[in-house]
Protein backbone atom coordinates (compact mmCIF):
# COMPACT_ATOMS: atom_id res chain seq x y z
CA UNK A 1 0.00 0.00 0.00
CA UNK A 2 3.08 2.71 0.74
CA UNK A 3 4.32 1.44 -2.80
CA UNK A 4 1.29 2.85 -4.70
CA UNK A 5 1.38 5.96 -2.42
CA UNK A 6 4.58 6.68 -3.42
CA UNK A 7 3.75 5.87 -7.15
CA UNK A 8 0.83 8.00 -6.71
CA UNK A 9 2.81 11.25 -5.46
CA UNK A 10 4.99 10.55 -8.07
CA UNK A 11 2.43 11.03 -10.86
CA UNK A 12 0.85 13.94 -8.89
CA UNK A 13 4.58 15.64 -8.89
CA UNK A 14 4.90 15.11 -12.97
CA UNK A 15 2.01 16.11 -13.84
CA UNK A 16 2.60 19.62 -11.89
CA UNK A 17 5.61 20.13 -13.37
CA UNK A 18 4.54 19.35 -16.83
CA UNK A 19 1.95 21.83 -15.96
CA UNK A 20 4.31 24.77 -14.56
CA UNK A 21 6.49 23.50 -17.58
CA UNK A 22 3.75 24.16 -20.10
CA UNK A 23 2.28 27.85 -18.33
CA UNK A 24 5.97 28.99 -18.44
CA UNK A 25 6.08 28.38 -22.20
CA UNK A 26 3.08 29.88 -22.94
CA UNK A 27 3.62 32.73 -21.14
CA UNK A 28 7.11 32.77 -23.12
CA UNK A 29 4.86 32.11 -26.64
CA UNK A 30 2.88 35.16 -25.94
CA UNK A 31 5.71 37.64 -24.98
CA UNK A 32 7.89 36.11 -28.25
CA UNK A 33 4.80 37.10 -29.74
CA UNK A 34 5.24 40.78 -29.17
CA UNK A 35 8.67 41.20 -29.14
CA UNK A 36 8.68 39.43 -32.96
CA UNK A 37 7.26 42.72 -33.72
CA UNK A 38 9.63 45.30 -35.17
CA UNK A 39 10.02 47.85 -33.28
CA UNK A 40 9.46 50.02 -36.20
CA UNK A 41 6.26 48.30 -36.95
CA UNK A 42 5.19 48.69 -32.98
CA UNK A 43 5.97 52.89 -33.72
CA UNK A 44 3.49 53.13 -36.32
CA UNK A 45 0.97 50.99 -35.14
CA UNK A 46 1.30 53.07 -32.11
CA UNK A 47 1.10 56.59 -34.54
CA UNK A 48 -1.95 54.71 -36.32
CA UNK A 49 -3.88 53.98 -33.52
CA UNK A 50 -3.51 57.48 -32.13
CA UNK A 51 -4.26 59.31 -35.40
CA UNK A 52 -7.03 56.56 -37.05
CA UNK A 53 -8.06 54.60 -34.56
CA UNK A 54 -8.76 56.64 -31.04
CA UNK A 55 -10.62 59.18 -32.57
CA UNK A 56 -13.39 57.09 -32.17
CA UNK A 57 -11.92 54.10 -29.89
CA UNK A 58 -10.66 56.73 -27.60
CA UNK A 59 -6.82 56.53 -26.70
CA UNK A 60 -7.59 53.93 -23.71
CA UNK A 61 -9.32 51.64 -26.11
CA UNK A 62 -12.49 52.00 -23.79
CA UNK A 63 -14.77 53.35 -27.16
CA UNK A 64 -15.21 57.27 -26.09
CA UNK A 65 -13.24 58.73 -28.35
CA UNK A 66 -14.53 62.02 -29.49
CA UNK A 67 -15.48 61.07 -32.57
CA UNK A 68 -17.12 57.98 -31.36
CA UNK A 69 -20.33 60.11 -29.22
CA UNK A 70 -21.94 60.44 -32.75
CA UNK A 71 -21.84 57.07 -33.37
CA UNK A 72 -24.67 53.97 -33.32
CA UNK A 73 -23.34 51.89 -32.27
CA UNK A 74 -20.90 53.05 -30.58
CA UNK A 75 -17.25 52.17 -31.22
CA UNK A 76 -16.29 48.60 -29.67
CA UNK A 77 -14.58 48.86 -25.39
CA UNK A 78 -11.49 46.56 -26.40
CA UNK A 79 -11.05 46.54 -22.54
CA UNK A 80 -14.18 44.84 -22.21
CA UNK A 81 -12.95 41.02 -21.24
CA UNK A 82 -15.95 39.30 -22.32
CA UNK A 83 -15.44 40.53 -25.99
CA UNK A 84 -11.07 40.17 -25.55
CA UNK A 85 -12.50 36.52 -24.61
CA UNK A 86 -14.79 35.90 -27.88
CA UNK A 87 -12.58 37.47 -30.78
CA UNK A 88 -9.67 35.62 -32.34
CA UNK A 89 -6.70 37.78 -33.24
CA UNK A 90 -7.42 36.47 -37.13
CA UNK A 91 -10.82 38.34 -36.48
CA UNK A 92 -9.04 41.34 -35.17
CA UNK A 93 -6.87 42.10 -38.18
CA UNK A 94 -8.97 41.43 -40.57
CA UNK A 95 -11.68 44.08 -38.93
CA UNK A 96 -8.36 46.37 -39.07
CA UNK A 97 -7.19 45.63 -42.54
CA UNK A 98 -11.54 44.88 -43.81
CA UNK A 99 -13.29 47.15 -41.62
CA UNK A 100 -16.53 46.47 -39.64
CA UNK A 101 -18.59 44.85 -42.92
CA UNK A 102 -16.32 42.40 -43.59
CA UNK A 103 -16.93 40.91 -40.30
CA UNK A 104 -20.58 41.69 -40.07
CA UNK A 105 -19.63 44.28 -37.33
CA UNK A 106 -20.46 47.84 -37.85
CA UNK A 107 -20.50 49.77 -41.53
CA UNK A 108 -19.13 52.84 -39.71
CA UNK A 109 -15.39 50.98 -38.68
CA UNK A 110 -13.58 51.82 -42.03
CA UNK A 111 -10.72 49.67 -43.75
CA UNK A 112 -7.64 50.41 -43.82
CA UNK A 113 -6.19 49.37 -47.25
CA UNK A 114 -3.01 51.09 -46.66
CA UNK A 115 -1.94 48.68 -44.07
CA UNK A 116 -2.16 45.23 -46.53
CA UNK A 117 1.28 45.26 -47.23
CA UNK A 118 2.27 45.94 -43.65
CA UNK A 119 1.61 42.75 -41.86
CA UNK A 120 3.70 43.64 -38.81
CA UNK A 121 2.15 46.95 -38.70
CA UNK A 122 -1.16 45.10 -38.69
CA UNK A 123 0.05 42.70 -36.01
CA UNK A 124 1.41 45.73 -33.41
CA UNK A 125 -2.12 47.23 -33.82
CA UNK A 126 -3.52 43.72 -33.03
CA UNK A 127 -1.56 43.69 -29.65
CA UNK A 128 -2.44 47.38 -29.04
CA UNK A 129 -5.94 46.33 -29.02
CA UNK A 130 -5.28 42.89 -26.72
CA UNK A 131 -3.29 45.41 -24.63
CA UNK A 132 -6.03 46.82 -23.40
CA UNK A 133 -8.18 43.92 -22.42
CA UNK A 134 -5.14 43.24 -20.05
CA UNK A 135 -5.56 46.41 -18.28
CA UNK A 136 -7.65 45.92 -14.94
Amino acid sequence: MRRGMTNGFKTILTVMTIGVSLSVGLASLAVAETSAIPAAAMTEAKDIFANRCSTCHGPGGKGDGPAGAALNPKPRDYSDAAWQKTVTDDQIEKIILEGGPAVGKSPLMPPNPDLTAKPQVVKGLRSIVRSFGEKK
